[in-house]
């Protein structure tokens, strides 16, 4: 099917005109992130990280009663 570099300079041209550049880059950070999902389901292992619970607030100190 796609057999020459023109063929596949011609779907580059398609998708440009279709998505424009500024989308390509978030297109293919779905795709990867997509793929590497795809995997770690596969393998069964997942590399995030876990979630981590907020920090305890400080304890208020008493205020000081003036004389």
């Amino acid at each position: 099917m796609f057999e020459s570099p023109i063929h596949w300079l011609i779907v580059l041209a398609i998708v440009l005109i279709f998505f424009g550049g500024k989308r390509i880059p978030e297109i293919m950070k779905g795709f990867g992130e997509g793929i590497r999902s795809f995997k770690e389901g596969m393998s069964g292992t997942s590399h995030t990280p876990p979630a981590q619970t907020p920090p305890a607030p400080p304890a208020e100190k008493p205020a000081e009663e003036k004389k």
